[in-house]
């Protein structure tokens, strides 16, 4: 049987996995965490329910995908990847899973940190991708800002070619251990500095940190952080993606927040009922 695996348990992962199971497929979802529903005091607008929390709904999207059978996994998706076949592979804190196909719903990424110069500097020597800008960094001093597993694989990443590499942990303790060759500052960060380009950081005792470059790493990785790292075409942190939800790597499909439009509940149900049969079509092939 083929396999697919879902990024993301919200509507449009919930919807595309229903649809894959009925179609004879092997779905594993792989989510830590319902997203943006969570913060969904009321719903109202949705078709054929009564007004509901987000935490309700989510609850029982979930109910209905585990009646049918399909499998959950709760650990946190650190990158996507392939194998010398060039099928997916999705690799977590804890795990790797191989898979036919896949489909992005993990919403998009909303934390951001209020930080003076962050947008200033942004392609100045603020990067949100260490895949993606590492080559620009090598031999150079750089800093991640962020506290979990999502900031220790982008500091990882760009350990190989950096000369060294700090976390910043702007004040949080750390929820992921640090590799050795991994440096930690756990200050409160008051400003992102420099001229053309990034220079240094400043803290909120007095205390300066020099630095070329400063890549952020918070929370968790969303569906366009994911995407920008395999060469999946995203505009305006959008995933862009054809009338079949696929996007430019054929075996790579996305739906919901992550590719624009209403952020609503109807939408992304919607994205991934049309996502899930069009996935079924491409295993068939």
């Amino acid at each position: 049987m083929k396999k697919a695996i879902v990024i993301g348990s919200g509507p449009a992962g919930i919807s595309a996995s229903l649809y894959l199971k009925r179609g004879n497929t092997d779905v594993i979802v792989i989510s830590k965490g319902m997203g943006a529903l969570e913060k969904a005091e009321k719903i109202e607008n949705f078709y054929g329910t009564e007004p509901l929390s987000g935490k309700e709904l989510y609850a029982r999207g979930i109910e209905s995908a585990k009646k049918l059978g399909v499998e959950f996994i709760e650990e946190q998706v650190i990158s996507l990847d392939f194998d010398e076949s060039f099928k997916p592979v999705i690799n977590t804190e804890k795990n790797s899973y191989k898979a036919d196909v896949v489909l992005l719903a993990m919403g998009v990424s909303r934390k951001s940190a209020n930080i003076k110069g962050l947008k200033e500097f942004e392609g100045k020597g603020v990067s949100y991708c260490a895949v993606c800008d590492a080559f620009f960094y090598r031999n150079k001093d750089v800093a991640v800002i962020g506290n979990g597993e999502y900031a220790v694989h982008e500091a990882s990443v760009l350990a190989q070619t950096s000369k060294s590499v700090t976390v910043l942990s702007n004040g949080l303790d750390m929820e992921a251990e640090l590799p050795e060759n991994i440096g930690h500052i756990n200050k409160r960060i008051i400003s992102v500095n420099g001229v053309d380009t990034v220079r240094s950081v400043s803290f909120d005792d007095g205390e300066t940190f020099e630095t070329s470059g400063v890549f952020i790493a918070l929370g968790i990785a969303g569906s366009t952080d994911l995407a920008r790292r395999v060469g999946i075409e995203v505009s305006d942190n959008k995933i862009i993606v054809n009338e079949n939800m696929q996007t430019n790597i054929p075996s790579v499909f996305a739906a919901g927040d992550c590719i624009g439009g209403v952020l609503q509940v109807s939408k992304a149900v919607s994205d991934g009922a049309r996502a899930g049969l069009a996935m079924i079509n491409f295993l068939k092939k």
